[in-house]
């Protein structure tokens, strides 16, 4: 039904639609038509209310926005909000030529990768906001933010997530003065990106962007590089902090938001899985992961 439904939208032959069996989002398919191109379709799950991270073609519109801007973003030739594709709505992007972070990493050092992603996030947070595809959303509060994945947290398996009501306390007394709201990637970590040598050649995985406070994004990429599972490099904190432009004294409440953030995701996630809900044995081996970013930011803050 995809293959069939896309053609007769592109009015072009498709040979052949694939899952894309890396990473951990769902309903991403390689699609190859007869002419030799290659793209990526992404479609929102089936029954899905299209919102949130489920609206595609919000996505879309980001993507081809920063496409169109100069960013490494794949191009976006088809989307439709309507439900063209197995009565879903969708988009088709380009499948950029990269690597993931595991095969870049034996090749470039972690201080070459860190230094890529720094540049093309400083880039992004500079795009004027007109220019992001969702200019015209209000920008999204400190205070809102931490409600968000309050919620998630309050999901995720209670014996993790016993001090998890401590962080948030610190996190809402802390919190800093806010920059100049962004547009904001809000997952900007080396799993969304593909590399070429120790170069980011694309951004991936839009589905929580937001107009918001650009640090959040810096959070994310320090935070997320250390403690993932897997052949990742680490990347400096104060290398980061100094290529991007902040301090420390300001970093420090991001960078315990991100570990809360992280923590409430994992920890969702891994509730999902044991659920059955949404099967991923990653999760499982990420319970000292979830407590130890929980700890961690109460250090950072107490």
């Amino acid at each position: 039904m995809i293959r069939e439904d896309l053609e007769a939208h592109l009015g072009r032959a498709v040979r052949s639609v694939e899952p894309i069996p890396s990473g951990h989002s769902g309903f991403t398919y390689f699609v190859d038509l007869e002419d030799g191109a290659r793209y990526v379709l992404r479609l929102p799950p089936p029954g899905a209310r299209i919102a949130g991270p489920a609206d595609v073609v919000r996505q879309g519109r980001i993507m081809a926005a920063l496409n169109a801007a100069g960013l490494p973003v794949p191009a976006v030739p088809a989307m439709s909000d309507e439900p063209t594709v197995d009565g879903r709505p969708f988009i088709l992007m380009e499948a950029v030529d990269g690597e993931r972070i595991e095969e870049a990493s034996k090749q470039a050092s972690a201080g070459d990768i860190a230094a890529s992603a720094v540049a093309v996030l400083k880039r992004l947070h500079a795009v004027p906001r007109e220019q992001t595809g969702i200019g015209e959303e209000e920008a999204v509060t400190l205070q809102a933010e931490m409600m968000r994945w309050a919620w998630l947290m309050q999901r995720a398996p209670e014996e993790l997530t016993a001090r998890a009501g401590e962080l948030g306390g610190l996190l809402a007394t802390h919190a800093p003065e806010a920059r100049e709201p962004a547009l904001v990637h809000g997952d900007y970590h080396y799993g969304n990106m593909l590399f070429r040598d120790s170069g980011v050649v694309a951004v991936l995985d839009w589905e929580i962007a937001q107009i918001g406070q650009p640090l959040l994004d810096l959070g994310c990429l320090i935070v997320v590089s250390g403690r993932h599972p897997g052949d990742w490099p680490e990347a400096d904190t104060e290398q980061v902090l100094e290529l991007y432009g902040a301090g420390m004294d300001e970093m420090r409440w991001y960078l315990a938001m991100s570990m809360y953030k992280y923590a409430s995701i994992f920890g969702y996630n891994l509730m999902l899985h044991r659920r059955g809900k949404r099967p991923d044995p990653m999760y499982e081996g990420m319970t000292e992961i979830i407590t130890g970013l929980i700890d961690e930011g109460i250090k950072l803050l107490s």
